[in-house]
């Protein structure tokens, strides 16, 4: 078991918790943050792409002249794609980018993610964090005086008020346990939990 210190919000030490080594301390494998982030970025894609083929394009009904002993080369529709205003060929189609990973490899990266963390002494772990009310400055305060200025905060979905004022800290960002991802962890300066927190991690991902 991998101890970790727990702190209270102006970062005094008020206890340790025990943590697996298998999700907290175990190996970092990069290549399975790039298989689930680029898992990830390509289900973001919209893939409303589109163009007009020829078939869409309005006018071009009418033959523009004969087919024979004119000098010209043969055309059938003012609207085919080599006339101006005439529709693309083989352009882009609505699709969907989406795929996914196998569950183990999106678990195992989680746990990769949560070790780099730990290993570069950029994963805080705190009592607890409930504000009485959604004050944006004191979190910011908070998340300055525990060295974590520009982190993700990771508790309980019910804790609206700590999810408001941590959303509108630039650089800064609040995601309920469940929703825990590889790309937001990366893209986070440092990462912040709760006791709480921690414990259903090590739940979930054991």
């Amino acid at each position: 078991m991998a101890k970790f210190d727990v702190y209270d919000l102006s970062k005094k030490k008020v206890g340790e918790l025990d943590l697996a080594d298998a999700v907290f301390a175990g190996e970092v494998n990069e290549h399975l943050f790039y298989e689930v982030v680029k898992a990830k970025l390509a289900s973001d894609r919209s893939g409303t792409h589109a163009v007009k083929n020829r078939s869409l394009v309005s006018g071009g009904g009418k033959k523009p002249w004969k087919q024979k002993h004119t000098g010209r080369a043969r055309q059938g529709s003012t609207r085919a794609s080599q006339w101006v205003g005439g529709g693309k060929a083989m352009g882009p189609k609505p699709r969907d980018y989406s795929y996914d990973v196998p569950k183990k490899v999106r678990k195992a990266a989680l746990r990769s993610a949560l070790a780099l963390r730990s290993k570069d002494q950029k994963l805080v772990i705190v009592q607890e964090w409930k504000p009485g009310a959604p004050k944006t400055a004191a979190a910011a305060k908070v998340l300055s005086a525990l060295g974590a200025k520009k982190a993700l905060v990771v508790d309980d979905a019910a804790n609206l008020a700590l999810a408001k004022s941590v959303r509108n800290l630039h650089g800064s960002d609040f995601l309920a346990v469940e929703g825990l991802n590889v790309y937001d962890i990366l893209r986070h300066d440092a990462l912040v939990l709760t006791a709480d927190t921690a414990k259903k991690l090590e739940a979930s991902l054991s």
